[in-house]
Protein backbone atom coordinates (compact mmCIF):
# COMPACT_ATOMS: atom_id res chain seq x y z
CA UNK A 1 0.00 0.00 0.00
CA UNK A 2 1.40 3.52 -1.22
CA UNK A 3 1.30 6.62 1.17
CA UNK A 4 -0.87 9.67 -0.27
CA UNK A 5 2.00 12.26 -1.28
CA UNK A 6 2.00 15.43 1.30
CA UNK A 7 0.68 18.76 1.27
CA UNK A 8 3.66 21.00 0.92
CA UNK A 9 2.64 24.43 2.77
CA UNK A 10 2.29 27.02 1.58
CA UNK A 11 0.16 26.47 -1.25
CA UNK A 12 -2.58 27.15 -3.55
CA UNK A 13 -5.98 25.27 -2.50
CA UNK A 14 -8.90 24.96 -3.36
CA UNK A 15 -12.15 24.79 -1.67
CA UNK A 16 -15.62 24.23 -2.52
CA UNK A 17 -18.77 24.95 0.01
CA UNK A 18 -22.06 24.16 -0.80
CA UNK A 19 -24.54 25.89 0.88
CA UNK A 20 -28.47 26.20 0.98
CA UNK A 21 -29.68 29.54 -0.74
CA UNK A 22 -29.95 32.37 1.88
CA UNK A 23 -29.82 35.57 2.25
CA UNK A 24 -26.20 36.57 2.70
CA UNK A 25 -24.56 33.43 2.37
CA UNK A 26 -21.96 33.90 -0.30
CA UNK A 27 -20.81 37.07 1.67
CA UNK A 28 -21.08 34.90 5.11
CA UNK A 29 -19.07 32.39 3.74
CA UNK A 30 -16.08 34.63 2.15
CA UNK A 31 -15.90 36.54 4.85
CA UNK A 32 -15.56 33.65 7.16
CA UNK A 33 -12.58 32.20 4.40
CA UNK A 34 -11.16 35.58 4.39
CA UNK A 35 -10.81 35.59 8.85
CA UNK A 36 -8.64 32.28 8.12
CA UNK A 37 -6.92 33.82 4.37
CA UNK A 38 -7.08 37.47 4.35
CA UNK A 39 -4.98 37.72 1.36
CA UNK A 40 -8.08 36.35 -0.38
CA UNK A 41 -9.22 38.04 -3.76
CA UNK A 42 -11.96 38.28 -6.31
CA UNK A 43 -10.12 36.46 -8.98
CA UNK A 44 -9.95 33.48 -6.00
CA UNK A 45 -14.15 33.45 -5.67
CA UNK A 46 -16.42 31.74 -8.24
CA UNK A 47 -20.09 31.61 -7.06
CA UNK A 48 -22.49 29.17 -8.67
CA UNK A 49 -26.40 27.74 -8.28
CA UNK A 50 -27.90 24.91 -8.84
CA UNK A 51 -30.25 24.40 -11.61
CA UNK A 52 -33.41 24.15 -9.20
CA UNK A 53 -31.78 27.57 -7.09
CA UNK A 54 -31.62 25.37 -4.10
CA UNK A 55 -28.34 25.71 -3.53
CA UNK A 56 -24.83 27.47 -4.04
CA UNK A 57 -21.49 27.11 -4.72
CA UNK A 58 -18.86 28.70 -3.27
CA UNK A 59 -15.35 27.66 -5.34
CA UNK A 60 -12.24 29.49 -3.47
CA UNK A 61 -8.35 29.11 -4.26
CA UNK A 62 -6.82 30.12 -1.09
CA UNK A 63 -3.24 30.31 -0.37
CA UNK A 64 -3.29 27.59 2.67
CA UNK A 65 -0.32 28.16 5.30
CA UNK A 66 -1.20 24.96 7.13
CA UNK A 67 -3.27 22.13 8.05
CA UNK A 68 -3.95 24.27 11.49
CA UNK A 69 -5.40 26.56 9.34
CA UNK A 70 -7.70 24.89 7.13
CA UNK A 71 -8.74 22.78 10.21
CA UNK A 72 -10.28 26.18 11.98
CA UNK A 73 -11.78 27.21 8.64
CA UNK A 74 -13.59 24.47 7.91
CA UNK A 75 -14.81 24.64 11.76
CA UNK A 76 -16.05 28.09 11.10
CA UNK A 77 -17.43 27.66 8.01
CA UNK A 78 -19.36 24.31 9.06
CA UNK A 79 -21.32 26.68 12.22
CA UNK A 80 -23.18 28.50 9.90
CA UNK A 81 -26.53 26.60 9.36
CA UNK A 82 -26.89 27.39 5.90
CA UNK A 83 -23.61 25.48 4.94
CA UNK A 84 -23.87 21.53 3.78
CA UNK A 85 -20.43 20.88 3.51
CA UNK A 86 -17.16 21.92 2.70
CA UNK A 87 -15.12 19.94 0.24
Amino acid sequence: MTKAPEIEFPCRYPIKVICRTDEGVANRVIDTVRKHAPDLTPDDINIRKSSGDKFISVRINLMAQGPVQLKEMYDDLMTDGAVRMVI
